[in-house]
Protein backbone atom coordinates (compact mmCIF):
# COMPACT_ATOMS: atom_id res chain seq x y z
CA UNK A 1 0.00 0.00 0.00
CA UNK A 2 1.19 3.38 -1.05
CA UNK A 3 1.38 5.87 1.91
CA UNK A 4 -0.02 9.28 1.07
CA UNK A 5 2.60 12.18 0.53
CA UNK A 6 1.77 15.21 3.04
CA UNK A 7 2.94 18.37 1.31
CA UNK A 8 4.00 21.24 3.72
CA UNK A 9 0.73 23.85 3.99
CA UNK A 10 1.06 27.06 1.80
CA UNK A 11 1.31 29.87 3.80
CA UNK A 12 -1.39 32.62 2.51
CA UNK A 13 0.54 36.07 2.78
CA UNK A 14 -2.09 38.25 5.05
CA UNK A 15 -3.02 41.56 2.82
CA UNK A 16 -2.52 44.73 4.67
CA UNK A 17 -5.42 46.71 4.33
CA UNK A 18 -4.45 50.99 4.22
CA UNK A 19 -6.91 53.47 5.15
CA UNK A 20 -7.05 56.35 3.33
CA UNK A 21 -5.54 58.60 5.56
CA UNK A 22 -8.67 61.32 6.52
CA UNK A 23 -7.74 65.24 6.38
CA UNK A 24 -7.77 66.33 9.53
CA UNK A 25 -9.58 69.55 10.46
CA UNK A 26 -8.64 72.53 11.89
CA UNK A 27 -9.29 75.71 13.67
CA UNK A 28 -8.84 79.07 11.97
CA UNK A 29 -6.52 79.89 14.57
CA UNK A 30 -4.11 77.04 13.86
CA UNK A 31 -3.97 77.86 10.12
CA UNK A 32 -2.97 81.25 10.57
CA UNK A 33 -0.22 80.06 12.95
CA UNK A 34 1.36 77.68 11.02
CA UNK A 35 0.08 77.82 7.16
CA UNK A 36 -1.18 81.51 6.58
CA UNK A 37 2.48 83.09 6.09
CA UNK A 38 4.39 80.12 4.49
CA UNK A 39 6.57 80.52 2.24
CA UNK A 40 6.57 77.95 -0.33
CA UNK A 41 5.56 76.54 -3.82
CA UNK A 42 2.36 75.98 -2.44
CA UNK A 43 -1.07 78.36 -1.95
CA UNK A 44 -2.73 77.97 1.90
CA UNK A 45 -6.39 78.00 1.82
CA UNK A 46 -8.74 77.46 4.70
CA UNK A 47 -12.09 75.80 3.65
CA UNK A 48 -14.63 74.52 6.55
CA UNK A 49 -12.06 73.77 8.96
CA UNK A 50 -9.98 71.71 6.10
CA UNK A 51 -6.71 73.05 4.41
CA UNK A 52 -6.49 73.24 0.73
CA UNK A 53 -3.27 73.19 -0.53
CA UNK A 54 -2.38 73.50 -4.49
CA UNK A 55 0.53 74.55 -6.65
CA UNK A 56 1.08 78.31 -6.87
CA UNK A 57 -0.15 78.56 -10.77
CA UNK A 58 2.06 82.32 -11.15
CA UNK A 59 5.46 81.29 -11.45
CA UNK A 60 7.84 83.39 -13.12
CA UNK A 61 7.16 81.73 -16.20
CA UNK A 62 2.83 83.39 -16.38
CA UNK A 63 3.70 86.44 -14.01
CA UNK A 64 3.73 88.47 -17.00
CA UNK A 65 0.17 87.84 -17.38
CA UNK A 66 -0.82 89.64 -14.20
CA UNK A 67 1.38 92.35 -15.31
CA UNK A 68 -0.41 92.98 -18.34
CA UNK A 69 -4.06 92.87 -16.51
CA UNK A 70 -2.42 95.67 -14.00
CA UNK A 71 -0.87 97.88 -16.22
CA UNK A 72 -3.85 97.67 -18.34
CA UNK A 73 -6.10 98.56 -15.01
CA UNK A 74 -3.49 101.21 -13.93
CA UNK A 75 -3.73 102.81 -17.33
CA UNK A 76 -7.27 103.33 -17.09
CA UNK A 77 -7.38 104.36 -13.89
CA UNK A 78 -5.05 107.13 -15.06
CA UNK A 79 -7.17 108.31 -17.66
CA UNK A 80 -10.17 108.50 -14.66
CA UNK A 81 -11.92 105.91 -16.45
CA UNK A 82 -11.72 103.43 -13.70
CA UNK A 83 -11.02 103.35 -9.87
CA UNK A 84 -10.32 101.20 -6.67
CA UNK A 85 -7.09 98.94 -6.65
CA UNK A 86 -6.36 95.64 -8.70
CA UNK A 87 -4.15 93.17 -6.59
CA UNK A 88 -2.69 89.99 -5.82
CA UNK A 89 -3.09 87.38 -3.15
CA UNK A 90 -4.87 89.13 -0.97
CA UNK A 91 -5.99 86.59 2.01
CA UNK A 92 -9.75 87.23 1.98
CA UNK A 93 -13.04 85.11 3.48
CA UNK A 94 -15.49 85.22 1.17
CA UNK A 95 -18.00 83.20 3.77
CA UNK A 96 -17.81 82.91 7.53
CA UNK A 97 -15.40 79.40 7.14
CA UNK A 98 -13.77 79.98 3.24
CA UNK A 99 -10.65 81.27 3.28
CA UNK A 100 -9.52 81.88 -0.86
CA UNK A 101 -6.31 83.74 -1.88
CA UNK A 102 -7.31 84.57 -5.31
CA UNK A 103 -4.56 85.09 -7.90
CA UNK A 104 -6.17 88.44 -8.35
CA UNK A 105 -9.01 90.58 -7.15
CA UNK A 106 -10.19 94.11 -7.63
CA UNK A 107 -11.82 95.90 -4.29
CA UNK A 108 -13.33 99.33 -4.35
CA UNK A 109 -11.70 102.55 -2.64
CA UNK A 110 -14.52 102.06 0.13
CA UNK A 111 -13.99 98.74 0.43
CA UNK A 112 -10.04 99.78 0.54
CA UNK A 113 -10.94 102.35 3.40
CA UNK A 114 -12.80 99.52 5.18
CA UNK A 115 -10.09 97.17 4.97
CA UNK A 116 -7.61 99.43 6.43
CA UNK A 117 -9.69 99.36 9.61
CA UNK A 118 -9.36 95.59 9.75
CA UNK A 119 -13.08 94.68 8.26
CA UNK A 120 -13.35 91.56 5.54
CA UNK A 121 -14.23 92.98 1.89
CA UNK A 122 -15.47 90.49 -0.38
CA UNK A 123 -14.09 91.38 -3.87
CA UNK A 124 -16.50 91.37 -6.88
CA UNK A 125 -14.20 91.09 -9.22
CA UNK A 126 -11.53 87.74 -9.49
CA UNK A 127 -9.00 86.40 -11.60
CA UNK A 128 -7.55 82.81 -11.15
CA UNK A 129 -4.80 81.41 -13.49
CA UNK A 130 -5.43 77.83 -14.08
CA UNK A 131 -2.22 75.75 -14.53
CA UNK A 132 -2.11 71.80 -15.48
CA UNK A 133 -1.40 71.03 -11.97
CA UNK A 134 -5.38 72.10 -11.04
CA UNK A 135 -7.60 69.57 -10.16
CA UNK A 136 -10.96 70.85 -11.71
CA UNK A 137 -13.22 70.04 -8.49
CA UNK A 138 -10.61 72.26 -6.70
CA UNK A 139 -11.62 74.87 -9.69
CA UNK A 140 -15.26 74.44 -9.37
CA UNK A 141 -15.39 74.16 -5.70
CA UNK A 142 -13.80 77.58 -5.69
CA UNK A 143 -16.55 79.17 -8.36
CA UNK A 144 -19.41 77.87 -5.97
CA UNK A 145 -17.67 79.74 -3.54
CA UNK A 146 -17.14 82.69 -5.17
CA UNK A 147 -21.10 82.15 -6.21
CA UNK A 148 -22.27 81.63 -2.51
CA UNK A 149 -20.29 84.93 -1.76
CA UNK A 150 -22.14 87.36 -4.24
CA UNK A 151 -18.54 87.75 -6.37
CA UNK A 152 -20.61 89.09 -9.79
CA UNK A 153 -17.57 88.36 -12.41
CA UNK A 154 -14.67 85.84 -12.39
CA UNK A 155 -12.46 85.53 -14.99
CA UNK A 156 -10.34 81.87 -15.61
CA UNK A 157 -7.38 82.30 -17.26
CA UNK A 158 -5.21 79.04 -18.67
CA UNK A 159 -2.34 80.06 -19.88
CA UNK A 160 -1.55 76.73 -22.06
CA UNK A 161 -4.92 76.89 -23.92
CA UNK A 162 -4.24 80.96 -24.56
CA UNK A 163 -7.94 81.69 -23.14
CA UNK A 164 -10.52 82.62 -20.47
CA UNK A 165 -13.50 81.64 -19.30
CA UNK A 166 -15.71 84.64 -17.66
CA UNK A 167 -18.37 83.55 -15.57
CA UNK A 168 -21.24 85.28 -13.98
CA UNK A 169 -22.51 83.35 -11.27
CA UNK A 170 -23.38 80.37 -12.83
CA UNK A 171 -23.24 81.18 -16.56
CA UNK A 172 -19.74 81.27 -18.37
CA UNK A 173 -18.74 81.76 -21.81
CA UNK A 174 -15.11 80.75 -23.46
CA UNK A 175 -12.71 83.58 -24.97
CA UNK A 176 -9.86 83.39 -27.21
CA UNK A 177 -7.91 84.86 -30.05
CA UNK A 178 -8.98 88.44 -30.81
CA UNK A 179 -12.59 88.15 -28.34
CA UNK A 180 -13.36 90.57 -25.99
CA UNK A 181 -13.27 90.02 -22.39
CA UNK A 182 -14.88 92.09 -19.85
CA UNK A 183 -15.37 92.71 -16.29
CA UNK A 184 -18.58 94.11 -16.71
CA UNK A 185 -21.03 94.53 -14.24
CA UNK A 186 -17.80 95.63 -12.03
CA UNK A 187 -15.81 97.60 -14.65
CA UNK A 188 -17.34 98.31 -17.53
CA UNK A 189 -14.54 99.85 -18.92
CA UNK A 190 -11.78 96.65 -18.00
CA UNK A 191 -12.39 95.14 -21.56
CA UNK A 192 -9.46 93.56 -23.08
CA UNK A 193 -8.58 91.03 -25.95
CA UNK A 194 -7.87 87.68 -25.35
CA UNK A 195 -5.00 88.36 -27.39
CA UNK A 196 -3.55 91.47 -25.23
CA UNK A 197 -4.04 89.29 -21.99
CA UNK A 198 -1.40 86.45 -22.91
CA UNK A 199 0.50 88.71 -25.04
CA UNK A 200 4.31 88.51 -24.31
CA UNK A 201 7.28 91.55 -23.95
CA UNK A 202 9.58 91.65 -26.71
CA UNK A 203 12.44 88.60 -25.97
CA UNK A 204 15.68 90.65 -25.07
CA UNK A 205 18.47 90.09 -27.50
CA UNK A 206 20.91 87.26 -26.79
Amino acid sequence: MTEAIAFPEKKTASKVVLKPVQPKRISWEQFERIYLRREDKYKYEWVDGFIEKTERPMNQYQDFLADNLIQFFYKLKFQDKISGRLTKEVDTFFLSNVHRRPDMMWFSDEQSARMAYGENQVPNFVVEIISSTDRIYKVVKKLKNYEDAGVKVVWLIFPELEEIQVYHGSKSRVYRGDEVVSATPVLPDFTMKVSEVFAKPPKPAN
